[in-house]
């Protein structure tokens, strides 16, 4: 589902971000990626969703040659990744069901799917009743669960995690990341970075750590390792 071959890639600076990394990553697996900022983790996700290009190397994303696309196809290609980040990013002037169902719009999915759809995936991460609500009206984890709502509801066979639950309490953290593992469960390959080392040693799945651009470790039932 996802390869990355002898990926490098260097900024303007001269230092690289990642070195000559290798990573297959099979159809439904779930996997965090951790390591102290700098490691590459950041670089690694944006290569994913072509917001840069390899120095070197090859990535194939869903049987796609990402570095081959051209600029017009991004768009298209990225709506197989669904993708939820640190800091939720929703439309403060919509209300939940608008920001879930701005994703289908986009695709152009008609209005007769999407009020079928975006009920379906509200209810999955338990905000049915919320629908109405504007983000600045919900709690952190609340607003984490529409934007994992907004993530799944193109149903893509990717989703990217990045920092999930940094901005989040423990308690709610563990609600994320179990409802990230029943999307997984259901079939999506789930990629996760992360710093939560409670977390990655608690669920005890494939674990991959970066280390200045290099892997330190791709451990199958892992755990999150000092680096030193």
């Amino acid at each position: 589902m996802i390869i990355l071959e002898d990926v490098s890639k260097t900024y303007s600076t001269g230092a690289p971000a990642l070195n000559n990394v290798s990573i297959h990553i099979e159809p439904g697996e779930f996997v965090f990626v951790v390591g102290d900022s700098g490691s590459g983790k950041s670089t690694m996700i944006k290569l994913l969703l072509r917001e840069l290009t390899p120095s070197s190397g090859r990535i194939i994303v869903n049987n796609t040659d990402v570095g081959k696309l051209k600029h017009r196809q991004i768009p298209r290609y990225r709506r197989n990744i669904g993708v939820v980040f640190q800091d939720f990013r929703l439309l403060k002037d919509r209300n939940v069901y608008e920001n879930v169902a701005f994703a289908q719009r986009v695709i152009s999915v008609p209005n007769r799917q999407i009020r079928k759809n975006v009920p379906a995936v509200l209810s999955l991460v338990s905000l049915a009743e919320k629908y109405r609500s504007r983000p600045r009206q919900l709690s952190g984890g609340e607003q984490q669960r529409v934007a994992v709502a907004r993530a799944i509801v193109n149903k893509p066979p990717i989703l990217l995690a990045d920092e999930p639950t940094g901005n989040l309490d423990p308690r709610t953290s563990w609600e994320i990341m179990k409802l990230l593992e029943q999307i997984n469960r259901d079939g999506t390959t789930v990629l996760v970075v992360t710093h939560n080392r409670e977390i990655v040693n608690a669920m005890k799945k494939r674990v991959i750590t970066l280390k200045k651009g290099i892997i330190l470790s791709d451990q199958k039932k892992g755990s999150y390792i000092d680096e030193d």
